[in-house]
């Protein structure tokens, strides 16, 4: 057998056309060479021209660069639907700034009129690229590889060789051999045509569907999404309901009837965390032991929530993200009568759970004067006392080891009625009175579980009860997109990979009979770039075939025929003008 020659030089004049051999290895759109007598374009080829650059994946690349360098804005300057109170503290803190990022659309990145032009531009653009290549594509599936090229010899690898094995014999054993390699191939004239590895362009298209899908994807998900938070202390419920939320934001096509109908009440919160060593503090269990029913009247189930394995109902997800504590507290007012008994959740303030919060008294309570009033008093919890001679209200452990509970007292207007909304962690005292002690300070305390601070001049009294709950913080989201962009970006990914490893080239075989009668075999492969796959993939099907159709056995030693000359090299052949894989496209 001769030499698998592998040619880099490329051809002029007459050589240069390969035919249907050397063209659709892609499904890429060829340009048009550009000529400097061109016609003037009017408004319709205007229109054409750009719906062309539009749909050229150059711009498509543009565009996805460009959305990629808008989402930055979103993420470092304060969002309306994101945390309102941001966007304010922002405003007040930067007067000159703030009305130009109002007028820019800054402040709600993902909705603004520029954001959504990049967004829309790149949808059309990749469904331009994508829909006329899969017809294409879908074309190439349905017909057959082309016939081989007058010369096969002009090819980037080839190979001939002598046989006296018929020409019949040696086209069936080559088609034989191709298709058990999992080639196309089928007859045509006197060569066989085979091609292999459409996976490449299939992940192409897939490639960029699964983007088209992912835009889709992430649109659906911004505009319908919901996520709220809630805290639930241990014994009580929380029914998915808007006004149920400690905070909530939406997408701007929600409604409050897409909220998915369930309720849950929490019977138990469990926390447990290391005792020794250098992640002393660290928390080893968190989860939450829930009943739930979906719909109004569904079967009542019971769940366990914990860190990362949230409760799936329906299309929401219920997420474990907080915990703390709610000690429970009495007041009592003068005569001794309850006014308020409740569990007082307060927000951790670091890792130990130090927490803080305030005890809001707005009905029910006299004074000594048998005036109506209302009492405040701001809380600090620490579930572990370091004691007096610390000197500070710090935790030194978040388990229930040494709880204090830290109070100061008020008493006044806590204006719950003038229509402004209020945190229930913080406590409006510009028109409260503090109660004072024995030397005229500040009335502040620190309990334990089970005692009592006493308020001066008979008002009343309040108690830290044995009883310390703790309580769970949740965040409820819905995001209706959110399999498919996962679907989408996996496929992106397999796509991305077949388009990148997977070589699509084609193969010819031809036996002639000769003028001496002796057949004369010649093999070459084209692929879509120049790669040693192509020439190694060449030279192995060579040598199988070479085995049922040996050289024939007489000539001179300098013959590609004989046994001597067999071997499978690799050279470069200058005379024979062969062509490059992707100059053979373009030609």
């Amino acid at each position: 057998m001769s030499d698998t020659t592998t040619d880099k030089t490329t051809t002029t004049g007459d050589d240069q056309d390969l035919g249907a051999a050397g063209s659709q290895l892609s499904t890429a759109p060829v340009e048009d060479a550009p000529s400097s007598h061109l016609p003037a374009l009017g408004v319709i080829g205007w229109a054409r021209w750009f719906w062309r650059q539009l749909t050229s994946m150059r711009v498509a690349l543009l565009l996805l660069l460009l959305l990629s360098l808008a989402a930055i804005p979103g993420s470092l300057i304060p969002q309306t639907g994101i945390n309102e109170a941001q966007v304010a503290d922002f405003r007040e803190r930067h007067d000159i700034l703030a009305p130009v990022y109002d007028k820019l659309g800054l402040f709600h990145v993902y909705s603004s009129v520029w954001f959504s032009a990049i967004y829309i531009l790149l949808f059309v653009s990749l469904i331009g690229c994508i829909v006329p290549r899969t017809w294409q594509f879908v074309g190439q599936l349905r017909g057959r590889p082309p016939g081989a090229p007058r010369r096969l010899t002009r090819l980037p690898a080839h190979t001939t060789w002598r046989t006296s094995a018929d020409p019949e014999e040696v086209r069936e054993a080559a088609l034989a051999l191709l298709r058990k390699r999992r080639f196309r191939a089928h007859a045509v004239g006197d060569a066989v045509a085979a091609e292999k590895g459409y996976l490449r362009e299939l992940g192409n298209l897939a490639f960029h569907l699964a983007l088209i899908v992912m835009l889709i994807a992430f649109a659906w998900g911004q505009l319908f999404k919901s996520e709220g938070n809630k805290i639930v202390v241990e014994g009580d419920g929380f029914s998915n309901t808007l006004t149920q939320y400690d905070d909530f934001k939406s997408g701007n096509l929600f409604t409050n009837d897409d909220l998915e109908p369930f309720s849950f009440d929490v019977k138990e919160f469990t926390g447990t965390y290391e005792r020794t060593g250098p992640n002393r503090g660290t928390p080893r269990t968190y989860e939450t032991e829930v009943t739930y029913t979906e719909g109004a009247d569904g079967e009542e189930k019971n769940a366990l929530i914990k860190v990362n394995k949230p409760l799936e109902i329906g299309d929401a997800k219920v997420y474990l993200v907080s915990h703390g504590y709610a000690p429970v507290v009495t007041v009592r007012d003068g005569k001794g009568e309850i006014v308020y008994q409740d569990a007082v959740p307060l927000l951790p303030l670091d890792n130990n759970v130090t927490s803080s919060g305030v005890v809001k008294v707005l009905d029910g309570y006299r004074n000594p004067q048998g005036k109506k009033e209302q009492l405040g008093f701001q809380a600090f919890f620490v579930p572990t006392f370091g004691g007096s001679a610390s000197g500070t209200m710090l935790s030194q452990f978040p388990a229930l080891d040494y709880p204090v509970l830290a109070l100061n007292a008020y008493h006044g207007d806590l204006k719950a009625d003038s229509g402004i909304p209020q945190s229930v962690y913080q406590m409006d005292k510009t028109k409260m009175k503090e109660f004072k002690d024995a030397d005229g300070e500040l009335l502040k305390k620190l309990l334990t579980p089970g005692e009592t601070m006493t308020l001066p001049n008979g008002a009343g009294s309040i108690t830290f009860e044995k009883d310390i709950k703790e309580w769970a913080g949740f965040q409820v989201v819905q995001e209706p997109g959110g399999g498919w962009a996962l679907g989408g970006a996996l496929a992106a990914i397999g796509g991305l990979a077949a388009s990148l490893f997977v070589q699509r080239r084609r193969v010819w075989v031809r036996a002639v009979r000769g003028d001496d009668g002796v057949t004369v075999v010649e093999m070459a492969g084209l692929g879509r770039s120049e790669s040693a796959k192509v020439p190694e993939e060449l030279g192995d099907l060579a040598g199988i075939l070479y085995e049922r159709a040996p050289g024939a056995p007489d000539g001179t030693p300098e013959d590609p025929g004989t046994p001597e000359a067999s071997g499978i090299t690799t050279s470069t052949d200058t005379d024979s003008q062969a062509v490059p894989a992707e100059g053979a496209e373009q030609q």
